[in-house]
C-alpha cells in the first residue's frame, strides 16, 4: 500500500466505520476477480490486478463520500456488484480502492411504471418489489442475483429483451451518478443525459442510484419443450419468439449442452432442448408450433421461480455448463442472424467442435457460439468466417469498453479528470481496436 491509500483508509474508516473497510489479503483478493474465467484468452491474462483496499457504503450518499475520498487522495477507484460480470470489468488493474456497493441496497419507491432503488440491489429483488405492486421490470440478466448497478454498468440484455432490446434502449428512466472529483456529490440525470453512463463500466462516472421503468405484470409461464434434433428446435424458435403477447425468453441448445446442464426431468438427455417463458394466453400457439416440429412439450411450470430458472440457463449460462463439465476445453462468441438458423452447419463449421446456443430476438436472433479452443489467432480468424455466411459477431474477450468509446472518452474528461474511475478499460485516445473485434449488426 501506498501513502495515499493508508491515508484513504484512515478517512473511509472515519466515514464508515472499521468494519466497512478492509485491506486484509483474503479479502482484497476476493474483491479482485470476476467471471473471466468464462475466457480462456483472459485466463491466460490473469492475475492482472490486486486492491490496495475494499470499502463497503450503505447507501448512495456514502458512495459519493466514498468516491470523493479516493479523488481527493488520488486513489483510483474500480465499481463493483455482485462480482457476477464475465470478462474483467471490475478487476481492480491498477489497485488502489475497490468500491464494493453490494451492501448499498433497497427498494426505495416503486410507482406507477416506475421503480428507483440503489445500486447495490440484486435484479431479483427488484422483480419481487415490483411484482408485488402488480408490475414487472421490462428485463433482467441471466444471472438475477447480480445487482442493478453492475448489470446497468456492464450489461447488455437478457430476460424481456426480445421486447424491450438492450439496456440502454429506455430501459432506465433515471440515474444518480457520482464523478470523479474531490468535492463528489450525487447528479441526477433523465432520460438521454442518463445513456452514456449504461454500459461504460463506471469510467464515465459510477451509479449510486437508479430508476427504472415498470409495465404490467404479465401471467407468466415456464415451457420446456425437446426434439430430436437442434435442427427442429431451430425451425420454431422465430415464430415463438413473433408470439403476442412477446414471450420474456426462448432459448435452445443441442444435446450436448443439453446434457451439460443440471438435472431436470423436463431437459430430457440425448434431445435438443428449448425453453421459454410465455404469457399464459401464448402457450397454446407455442405448443402447436412445437408438435408441428415434431417436438414435444416436457412441462410448463408456474409462478416466478419457473421463470428464474429459465432465465438461469439463458444466454452465457449454458456455456459455463459446458465448461464445468470439460474445464478449459472450451470458448464463446457473441452471434445474430438470420444464419444462425438457415445455414447452422456452416456456422458449426467455422470452429472445431462448434456448438451454438440461441435465443430469439426481435428482427434476428442472437447466440453464444462455443467451440474448442487452440488459442486467441484461431478465436479472431472466425470472425470473417461467420461475416463471410451473413452471422454477426462480437468478441467478448476483453476488458474495454466497446460502447460509444468516443462519448465516452469525450464525457469523462470533465467527468473523470484524473482518469481515476475504473482505470484500464476505457481505451486511450487513438489505442489499437480490441484485436479480432467483431460487431453484432
Amino acid at each position: 500500500m501506498t501513502n495515499n491509500t493508508d491515508a484513504l483508509a484512515a478517512e473511509l474508516r472515519e466515514l464508515l466505520g472499521d468494519k466497512a473497510v478492509t485491506v486484509e489479503l483474503r479479502a482484497r483478493e476476493k474483491a479482485s476477480v470476476d467471471g473471466a474465467y468464462l475466457s480462456p484468452i483472459l485466463m491466460a491474462q490473469l492475475p492482472i490486478g490486486l486492491a490496495d483496499l475494499v470499502a463497503f457504503p450503505t447507501s448512495a450518499e456514502q458512495i459519493a463520500q466514498v468516491i470523493g475520498a479516493a479523488v481527493r487522495h488520488h486513489v483510483p477507484i474500480t465499481p463493483r456488484g455482485k462480482g457476477t460480470g464475465n470478462y474483467g470489468q471490475g478487476i481492480p488493474m491498477q489497485g488502489g480502492l475497490v468500491l464494493d456497493m453490494s451492501k448499498a441496497r433497497g427498494v426505495i419507491e416503486v410507482g406507477d411504471g416506475f421503480i428507483t432503488v440503489e445500486a447495490g440491489t440484486p435484479m431479483v429483488m427488484i422483480e419481487q418489489a415490483a411484482n408485488a405492486a402488480g408490475q414487472q421490470i421490462l428485463m433482467y440478466p441471466s444471472t438475477a442475483q447480480s445487482s442493478i448497478g453492475g448489470f446497468l454498468s456492464g450489461g447488455s440484455g437478457g430476460t424481456g429483451s426480445i421486447k424491450h432490446g438492450s439496456n440502454h434502449t429506455g430501459f432506465v428512466t433515471a440515474l444518480d451518478v457520482v464523478h470523479a472529483v474531490p468535492d463528489a456529490q450525487l447528479i441526477h440525470v433523465e432520460g438521454e443525459a442518463a445513456e452514456p453512463y449504461v454500459h461504460t463500466y463506471g469510467t464515465l462516472g459510477i451509479i449510486a442510484r437508479a430508476t427504472l421503468q415498470l409495465e404490467p405484470l404479465q401471467n407468466w409461464r415456464g415451457l420446456y419443450a425437446s426434439f430430436d434434433t437442434f435442427e427442429d428446435a431451430l425451425s420454431v424458435i422465430r415464430e415463438i419468439g413473433d408470439l403476442e403477447p412477446t414471450p420474456r425468453l426462448v432459448s435452445a441448445d443441442l444435446p450436448v449442452l443439453a446434457n451439460a446442464l443440471p438435472d431436470d426431468a423436463a431437459i430430457p438427455t440425448d434431445r435438443a432442448s428449448l425453453r421459454a417463458i410465455l404469457d399464459e394466453s401464448t402457450v397454446e400457439a407455442a405448443t402447436a408450433l412445437i408438435f408441428g416440429a415434431g417436438g414435444r412439450i416436457e412441462d410448463v411450470r408456474e409462478g416466478p421461480q419457473a421463470s428464474m430458472k429459465i432465465s438461469m440457463l439463458s444466454y452465457n449460462h449454458p456455456i459455463e455448463w459446458l465448461q464445468k463439465s470439460d474445464p478449459g476445453k472450451y470458448f464463446h462468441i457473441e452471434v445474430a442472424g438470420h444464419a444462425l438458423v438457415e445455414r447452422i452447419d456452416e456456422v458449426h463449421a467455422v470452429y472445431n467442435g462448434g456448438m451454438l446456443h440461441i435465443e430469439a430476438q426481435h428482427g434476428r436472433p442472437i447466440g453464444m457460439l462455443a467451440g474448442i479452443y487452440e488459442s486467441p489467432e484461431q478465436v479472431y480468424a472466425g470472425f470473417a468466417a461467420l461475416d463471410a455466411i451473413g452471422v454477426g459477431s462480437h468478441n467478448p474477450h476483453h476488458w474495454e469498453v466497446d460502447h460509444e468509446v468516443e462519448r465516452t472518452r469525450r464525457l469523462a474528461r470533465d467527468t473523470d479528470p484524473e482518469g481515476l474511475l475504473n482505470p484500464g478499460k476505457l481505451p486511450a485516445e487513438g489505442a489499437e481496436a480490441v484485436a479480432g473485434a467483431g460487431k453484432v449488426t
